[in-house]
């Protein structure tokens, strides 16, 4: 019974752990937007302020885990490189040894010295108290974010401190705590700091074991000295663990903490044991202090830092090494190395690649809302999931590509080039919107997935004949863009005219079954923020279209929005126009339709 109870709270402990830190990240995102990634850019942007930051933060929060899951949230986000990240790292495994020195103080003003007022357990308690009052209490929405920021870590140390009080009864047993000081074999003392700082789940906690039976005069420093090199590598499994569901490159953040410490582990073992075995050092059986241990520890992960630190671009193509990115992942990342800082001096070039870039977006635009609507029709997880990691990337798009037309703006270019980046800035807002209304439509698939929300078969015929319309005017819009048709793009306005005509049709048409009873009123809201979606994406193509097709006016009107985004005084709006209402009539017929389009159609 007793062990089962052990294994449940180190299991609930590990969900908090990883619940803590979910909501954290979720907070920084939310408070974060450019602000904290420029921030953090200034304050890594070179490794040696990186290890600076990793070593000062981890000092306060006594955590290299922490410090280290934070930076993986970061890295996941897209907010920090992992470049920026390794410097951090490096710097956090010097910082956690700062613990073992606060417990050094301790033992000489006793368990209620400065140790417990700076104990985890008293941050953690300080920084809930402030996070759920400014959860509570405050109205801004950025005060309520930083709280759920504060929440999220003080769950996530609480986790950690569950998982290690789960297994605190370890360290009051005789044969637990006897087996650290019966092992010669520098060996087998690795693999039991390696294994007991695994179980512990915090570095900290082992030293603090180490140091508490030192005290009793049992402790050697050939006893010691292994175990510290095994502390490191025991301590990357809390890491390793908040690596779950982390896209490759927080998972290649994770991998930088386990390589950092199993290369200090290799290489000093095998320097001091060599040297040892030849010059046979005479303080192998010193009687090892609470202050001895906690230097030992700081100058291992000193040492190991001090050898690693010039290595950092080695280390990075390492874990890419390791972690591999597919084909796809490549490809979605190329387009942003075209957004070369360089080339802002030269206009010219600078608009072109951000075309290029550009046209890279509206690809896997056009894709993830093929996707999303495929959805609805046949609902598959990985696919809804991919449709929210494609959001993400278009998001990232607009981002970078904004960024960038910014700076550009701030450089000397002549009166088209500036018409230019304002209309590429327009059309980068839209893509941006019509992806988000393409994630919502996965979301509400996965809703009515989830619910069993189903329409009737007229409704859904119905539906079907919509999508089809939003797929040609997705498709147009793409094709138009990437290769400056203009002829094309004239046909977006009017299709999307008949799209909004449909939705409004359709709406009334399940009004119309809702008052028969048909179909029920959850099914009806569903239905119509379906058809509002849609809509939305319309809209957003037409000003799109808009903006391309008064990229080559001498005097466009750049406040596109509120310009008529749907011309209706030309010729070909009214051919295409009656063209397409012929196509998209909502005809009743015993062939039902089904709106699919697969994923490889370019």
């Amino acid at each position: 019974m007793g062990i089962f109870s052990m294994i449940l709270s180190l299991l609930s402990g590990v969900a908090l752990f990883l619940f803590g830190m979910s909501l954290m990240g979720d907070g920084l995102k939310m408070v974060a937007g450019n602000k904290l990634e420029a921030f953090l850019y200034r304050m890594t942007n070179t490794p040696l302020k990186g290890v600076a930051l990793g070593t000062g933060v981890t000092s306060v929060i006594q955590s290299s885990s922490a410090t280290t899951v934070m930076v993986i949230g970061f890295v996941n986000s897209g907010m920090m490189k992992l470049k920026q990240a390794i410097g951090i790292i490096m710097g956090a495994n010097i910082g956690t040894s700062i613990t073992g020195w606060i417990l050094c103080l301790s033992y000489i003003e006793g368990k209620n010295g400065i140790a417990k007022i700076l104990s985890t357990a008293t941050i953690s308690a300080v920084v809930a108290i402030i996070g759920i009052i400014l959860r509570m209490a405050c109205k801004r929405s950025v005060h309520k974010n930083i709280g759920n920021i504060m929440l999220g870590f003080a769950i996530l140390m609480t986790g950690m401190q569950t998982m290690s009080g789960a297994v605190s009864p370890l360290k009051d047993s005789p044969t637990f705590t006897n087996m650290l000081t019966m092992f010669s074999n520098p060996l087998i003392g690795i693999l039991v700091g390696i294994a007991f700082t695994a179980v512990l789940q915090s570095a900290s906690a082992t030293v603090g074991v180490l140091q508490a039976l030192s005290v009793t005069g049992i402790l050697t420093f050939s006893s010691a000295f292994p175990i510290v090199l095994g502390i490191g590598v025991g301590a990357a499994c809390p890491v390793l663990i908040s690596a779950i569901g982390a896209n490759k490159n927080g998972k290649r953040t994770a991998l930088v903490y386990l390589i950092n410490d199993l290369f200090g582990l290799i290489l000093w073992s095998v320097i001091f044991y060599t040297v040892n075995a030849v010059v046979h050092f005479g303080f192998m059986d010193m009687i090892m202090s609470p202050i001895a241990i906690a230097l030992l520890n700081t100058v291992f992960r000193v040492a190991t830092v001090c050898v690693l630190f010039p290595f950092i671009p080695k280390i990075e193509q390492l874990v890419c090494w390791l972690v591999k990115d597919s084909a796809e992942e490549l490809e979605d990342e190329a387009d942003f190395d075209l957004l070369e800082e360089r080339l802002l001096n030269y206009p010219a070039l600078a608009i072109g690649q951000c075309h290029r870039a550009m046209s890279g977006m509206a690809k896997k635009l056009r894709k993830n809302v093929n996707r999303a609507m495929n959805l609805l029709n046949e609902y598959q997880q990985d696919k809804f999931d991919k449709v929210q990691r494609k959001e993400n990337l278009i998001d990232k798009y607009e981002s970078r590509l904004g960024d960038y037309l910014m700076k550009l703006t701030k450089h000397e270019m002549n009166s088209a080039q500036t018409k230019q980046a304002s209309l590429y800035l327009h059309t980068i807002n839209d893509f941006e919107r019509i992806g988000d209304h393409a994630s919502y439509i996965a979301y509400m698939s996965s809703e009515m997935h989830d619910n069993h929300t189903n329409f009737s078969q007229e409704a859904w015929d119905e539906l079907n004949v919509v999508m089809e319309a939003v797929r040609e005017e997705i498709n147009l819009t793409c094709r138009a863009f990437l290769n400056d048709d203009k002829e094309m793009a004239q046909r977006v306005a009017p299709l999307g005219m008949i799209i909004t005509s449909l939705c409004n049709e359709l709406k009334m048409h399940h009004v119309e079954r809702l008052s028969n009873g048909n179909c029920g009123l959850e099914e009806g809201t569903v239905y119509t923020d379906i058809l509002n979606s849609f809509n939305r994406i319309a809209a957003h193509c037409a000003s799109a279209m808009v903006a391309l097709l008064k990229s080559g006016d001498e005097n466009p009107d750049m406040h596109i929005h509120d310009s008529k985004i749907y011309p209706s005084d030309s010729v070909e709006y009214y051919t295409y126009f009656k063209e397409y209402r012929q196509k998209y009539e909502i005809v009743k017929n015993e062939e039902h339709m089904r709106s699919m389009e697969p994923e490889e159609v370019e």
